[in-house]
C-alpha cells in the first residue's frame, strides 16, 4: 500500500496543512488537486441544508453525496474525478470537519459504487442526487457492485457503473413511484452486513431492503435515513410489514397474537430469534413499529 501523506485521526489546517502543499479548492467538498495524483473529500454537518448527508454504513463502506448545490447532480468536475479515478490514477482521501478551518483525516477510500437518490437542492426543490460508495483502501467487502439488483437502467456509456440519471419524466414521479431508491436499497445491504438482520441468510437476490416506519408514514428525512431500514428474508419481510412480528430494543423477536404459534413455526418463525446488530438510532423507528404493532392487537 501506498505511503499515507497524513496520519489518521491527525487535525489539519485545511488551508495551511493541505491546499497551500497539494493544492485544490480550499472551498470544494470535492477538491482535485492539479500537482498531486490526489482527491480531497469533506464531510461534516454544514452540508445538510444543501441534502448532502454521508456516514459510515459499516465498518468498510462510507457513503458520501456527491457535489451540485442546485439542480439535478451529474457527472461533472468533481463527480467524474471521483467517479473514475481509479481509471485515472488518483487517490482519495477523506477528511471529517473538526472546527472552523479545522479538519481531521479519516482514512483513503477508493470507489466501490454509485447510484442516485431523490434530495432537495439549496432552495428546498426536489433533485437527483449522487451518492457514491466508498470502501477503506485495503478493507475486504465480500459483495460486488454488479451482485446487487439495481433499480438503474444503465445507457451503454455507463454500464460500467450501473447508473443513469433519470429522464425528466422519471424525475418527476421520484416521490410517488420511489424512482432512484437503488442508493437506499444499497445503503440498507451494506449497513446489515449483506445479510438478512434475524436469519444471516446471505443472498442478496432474495433479501428485501424494508422501511421500519413505513415510506407512506415517514417525512422525507426518514424515508432515506439507513436507520430506518433493515434487511430481511422474505418470511420475516412480510410478517414484519404486515406488523405481526416486531421487536425489542435488545433484537428479542414479539409475536403477535393474531397468528397462533404452530402457524408460526409452520413457516419456520420459532419466537427464539434475536436481531444481534440494533443500533441506538434504530430505537425510536422500533418504537413507532412497536406502537402500531400494539394496537393492531388490541
Amino acid at each position: 500500500m501506498n505511503q499515507l501523506p497524513f496520519i489518521p485521526n491527525h487535525i489539519y489546517n485545511r488551508r495551511a496543512d493541505i491546499h497551500a502543499h497539494y493544492g485544490g479548492n480550499w472551498q470544494s467538498g470535492i477538491s482535485p488537486s492539479r500537482a498531486f495524483p490526489y482527491i480531497f473529500i469533506f464531510t461534516g454537518k454544514s452540508g445538510h441544508q444543501h441534502g448532502y448527508k454521508d456516514g459510515w454504513d459499516n465498518e468498510n463502506i462510507f457513503t458520501y453525496t456527491g457535489e451540485g448545490q442546485a439542480g439535478d447532480m451529474r457527472f461533472t468536475k468533481g463527480n467524474l474525478a471521483l467517479r473514475d479515478h481509479l481509471q485515472n490514477g488518483k487517490r482519495v482521501f477523506l477528511f471529517e470537519s473538526f472546527s472552523k478551518g479545522f479538519v481531521k483525516f479519516i482514512c483513503e477510500v477508493e470507489f466501490f459504487d454509485v447510484d442516485y437518490f431523490e434530495t432537495n437542492d439549496t432552495s428546498g426543490a426536489t433533485r437527483v442526487g449522487l451518492k457514491f460508495f466508498f470502501k477503506k483502501v485495503g478493507a475486504y467487502v465480500p459483495i460486488q457492485p454488479a451482485m446487487f439488483q439495481s433499480s438503474t437502467m444503465a445507457t451503454e456509456s455507463e454500464q460500467a457503473y450501473g447508473i443513469k440519471l433519470p429522464n425528466e419524466t422519471e424525475r418527476k414521479g421520484l416521490v410517488t413511484s420511489r424512482v432512484g431508491q437503488g442508493a437506499y436499497r444499497k445503503r440498507i445491504i451494506h449497513r446489515w452486513e449483506y445479510k438478512c438482520a434475524v436469519t444471516g441468510f446471505d443472498n442478496l437476490n432474495i433479501l428485501i431492503a424494508s422501511h421500519i416506519v413505513p415510506w407512506a408514514e415517514s417525512t422525507n428525512e426518514e424515508k432515506l435515513d439507513v436507520h430506518n431500514g433493515i434487511l430481511l428474508s422474505p418470511t420475516y419481510d412480510a410478517l414484519f410489514d404486515k406488523h405481526f412480528i416486531t421487536f425489542e430494543n435488545s433484537g428479542k423477536i414479539i409475536l403477535s397474537d393474531a397468528i397462533a404459534r404452530e402457524a408460526y413455526r409452520k413457516v419456520g418463525v420459532s419466537g427464539n430469534e434475536k436481531i444481534n446488530h440494533l443500533r441506538d438510532a434504530n430505537f425510536d423507528y422500533l418504537e413507532r413499529h412497536r406502537n402500531y404493532f400494539v394496537e393492531l392487537i388490541k
